[in-house]
């Protein structure tokens, strides 16, 4: 079964007031470059969806072994991001959606992912205390309603929409719930794992 990790990394980072997904985790690592580790730790195959090959993290991921994916329209929304990244990859067997803002994501709850997805769940998440986060798996049958995404929902009406064929995995990972949104979010006090920021239920930021 070839499940594809669909790594989004083109969003504009307007929070952050910088080039997020290049800032740098205290050892040095950019952020996006993290979340790529992750995925590519647990197996997975990855494609990065980035607004260019050229520019920004794009050259940096693709140095540590993501497939990059360009996405002119990256500028409307995280959705077309997400359809970008099925359409370049549309004869998988699955995809695990994840955010390049997202560094602390463990691999073995990406693999935890993955394995739901091959023991043939229609849909795939995370949990920590009740609370899903990425990367968010989905199973072939979706294809059509993904390639169908826009706007900045990304995959958060899909999965309201299905919120009853999720199978729900819990993790001792805090890090598949958080997020790097603003330059506070890397200091020092805010990287213990208990920090967790009250957020949404599925985080789909820019």
């Amino acid at each position: 079964m070839r499940l594809c990790a669909l790594l989004l990394a083109a969003g504009a980072g307007q929070r952050f007031g910088a080039d997020k997904l290049s800032a740098a985790l205290p050892d040095g690592t950019p952020v996006a470059v993290a979340a790529a580790r992750s995925l590519l730790a647990a197996g997975c195959e990855v494609h990065a969806v980035v607004r260019a090959a050229d520019a920004g993290i794009a050259p940096a991921l693709a140095r540590v072994g993501a497939v990059l994916v360009p996405c002119a329209n990256a500028y409307l929304g995280m959705g077309h991001s997400l359809a970008c990244g099925v359409r370049a990859s549309a004869d998988a067997d699955g995809w695990l959606i994840a955010l390049g803002d997202m560094p602390f994501v463990q691999p073995a709850s990406v693999a935890a992912v993955a394995g739901a997805l091959v023991a043939g769940a229609g849909i795939a998440a995370p949990s920590v205390g009740g609370r899903h986060g990425h990367p968010v798996g989905f199973a072939a049958g979706f294809r059509e309603t993904l390639l169908r995404s826009c706007g900045d929902q990304g995959a958060r009406g899909l999965l309201r929409a299905h919120a009853d064929r999720i199978v729900d995995i819990p993790v001792a990972d805090p890090g598949v719930l958080r997020d790097v949104d603003r330059p506070e979010d890397l200091s020092p006090a805010n990287l213990s794992p208990a920090n967790l920021r009250p957020g949404d239920r599925y985080r789909q930021r820019d």
